[in-house]
Order: C-alpha cells, then structure tokens, then sequence
C-alpha cells in the first residue's frame, strides 16, 4: 500500500515537474506596444523617408468628415464636408467661410473647372442617389450634370486637358465590386465606362502628361495605373494593379509636377507617396495619429507653384474636432485644369 502511495506522488511530482519546465521553455511571442495600435504602419513602409505635418486651421470642433481640397485661381483653399452636404472656403487671409450651405448632396469631393466653377461629387443617400452639381465661384447658380437618378454614386472627380471630367462610383463590396470609373466629355452629353467591377472606386488622378490615369479601390486596397489611348480607350496591355496598400484604406490623391502620386490613407493619418511606377518613396504623418487621433485622413491639395501639401483629417467623435495640416512635398504642384 505505501508502495502505492509513494509511487503515485513520485508520479505527480514528476509530471508537475516536467509540465513546468515544459512552460518554461515554450517559445513566446514579443507583442511590441506599437503592434497593438490603430496607427501602427507597416513594416514595408516604416522607413520611409518620413514627415510630420502641422497644424494650420482648426476648422471645427466637431469631428466634420472633410474631403475634396482644391485651390482656386485666387489662392483660396475650398472643400466639402461630407455629411452635411456643405461647401467650405479658407481665403489668403486665414478666414473660413461657407460658400456653398449645408444640403442633402453628400458632397465627397470637389474640381476647379478653368472658367471657376465649383464641380462638387455627391454622395446622396450613399446607396443610389448620388449626383453632381456645378455652382458658381461664390456658390449660385447650382447646375445639376449628373443627377441622383443615374444610379451613380459619385466620390471624386479630375479634369483632363479639354475639360472633360473622370469620375470615380463609389459602389459595392469587397466581394461584390459594382463600382467603376467613368468619362464625361466636356460638352457633358454622355458618360463613359472606362473601368468597371471596382470596389468602391475612390481617389483619381492623372499624371503629368495626361496618358496615366490613377485609381484607388477603397474596399480592397489596391492602385490601378491606367494606360490611356485616348480619352475613353484604355491602351493594349494598359492596365494594371500596381500597389497593394497596407491596411485601411486608400482614400483621395494627388499627383505633383515631377509625377508623385499622394495617397491620403483612411483610418491610418498620413499620406502615403509614390512615384510614378507606384513604389513607395516618402509618407507625410499627421501630428496626433501617434497617440490614436485624426486618423480619418482622407485628402489632400497641393498649393499651386510650391510644394506645400494640405491635408484634411477628422478625429471622428475622439474630441479633436476636424482640422487642415500642413507639409512640404516632394516636389512642386502639378498646373490643374482650374489653372490652364
């Protein structure tokens, strides 16, 4: 019996005994602070050549969702907001004025058309209404182009050389892709598909010449470089996903003189560079993002004949409100339809 007995607890003994050594020596995995943050940035892209912008307006106190930068002939900043449908403008003096008021359009990005019109993207509902209106440099005068009937949900919008406009839908899913690209000539009679089966196609623009057209695919992270024939056919072996962004999500962009393309990254505050062949070569940080604020980075402008780039964020309902940073950029801005 006490055999038995002493058998038994050496057994015990033993087994707990290997059980803790067996703990000991388990490989763990280091879990670094900055991994377990919204903010974190890829590894890829960690080492960039980096920036921190700062701060140049406070434009609310309100987490507002600002998207479509674009300066005007005269030096003026405009903008939208998104849900509240207005149009805003910062003037050379600093001040902050409503030019266009607050409406059902959804406004989500905004174009400077050479004549100075305002070109403002709508949203609508955000299911089926979606539209595009003109207005006069000082708001009057709304001209409907594209209505909320067309089935369009329209997000952001470039001018080409002649007038006529790209414009991105802003539909679908990531597993159900119903948005696309599409041109409207400058007489605005027709619309054009020139990319379908998108996931909700966002940012655009064009490089310097014209010939390459840029688009962000915000529900899969990905950059289409389009290769054009002409305005509406897209050259033989012309298209391609050139980058793969890393985490949420790419929003609006802009491209500068020398070709850089400017990606504002939703939900990371920065923007994201790349040069014409769509590799990484800088990022611009919005001060804030280290500590989890003004993450909802979602465009930018380059101020005409500088480098400077301005960028609209929102901090959502975290406390900050909505503002406009301020960096240099690679290189100076590239002359807009709205400034030939």
């Amino acid at each position: 019996m006490h055999k038995h007995i002493l058998a038994s607890m050496f057994f015990l003994l033993s087994t707990g005994a290997i059980h803790a050594q067996a703990a000991e020596s388990i490989p763990t995995l280091s879990y670094p602070a900055e991994g377990q943050q919204l903010q974190a940035i890829a590894a890829a892209e960690k080492d960039l050549p980096t920036v921190t912008a700062q701060q140049w307006l406070k434009v609310s106190d309100k987490g507002l969702q600002l998207e479509g930068p674009s300066f005007d002939r005269e030096g003026n900043l405009l903008f939208v907001e998104v849900f509240g449908g207005q149009v805003l403008k910062v003037d050379t003096q600093g001040k902050l004025s409503v030019v266009v008021p607050k409406n059902a359009l959804g406004s989500a990005g905004l174009a400077i058309h050479k004549d100075g019109r305002l070109y403002v993207a709508g949203l609508g509902n955000f299911k089926d209404t979606g539209n595009l209106t003109t207005y006069k440099a000082d708001g009057s005068a709304p001209q409907v182009i594209i209505a909320g009937n067309k089935n369009y949900l329209v997000d952001d919008l470039v001018f080409d050389s002649t007038g006529g406009f790209y414009f991105t839908d802003f539909k679908g899913t990531s597993t159900e892709p119903t948005g696309g690209v599409y041109y409207v000539p400058a007489d605005g009679k027709s619309i054009v598909p020139i990319l379908p089966k998108l996931a909700i196609a966002n940012g655009i623009a064009l490089s310097p010449d014209g010939k390459t057209l840029w688009v962000t695919e915000f529900a899969t992270g990905l950059l289409h470089r389009i290769e054009l024939k002409d305005a509406t056919t897209i050259a033989p072996f012309g298209e391609a996903v050139v980058y793969r962004f890393n985490g949420p999500s790419p929003d609006s962009m802009r491209v500068d003189q020398d070709g850089n393309l400017y990606v504002a990254m939703y939900s990371q505050g920065r923007v994201l560079v790349l040069n014409p062949n769509g590799l990484p070569i800088g990022q611009i940080l919005i001060p804030g993002r280290e500590t989890g604020h003004y993450l909802r980075s979602t465009s930018l402008a380059i101020k005409p004949e500088t480098n400077e780039v301005y960028l609209v964020a929102s901090d959502g309902d975290l406390g900050e409100g909505s503002a406009i940073f301020r960096a240099q950029g690679f290189a100076k801005a590239l002359k807009l339809y709205s400034h030939q």
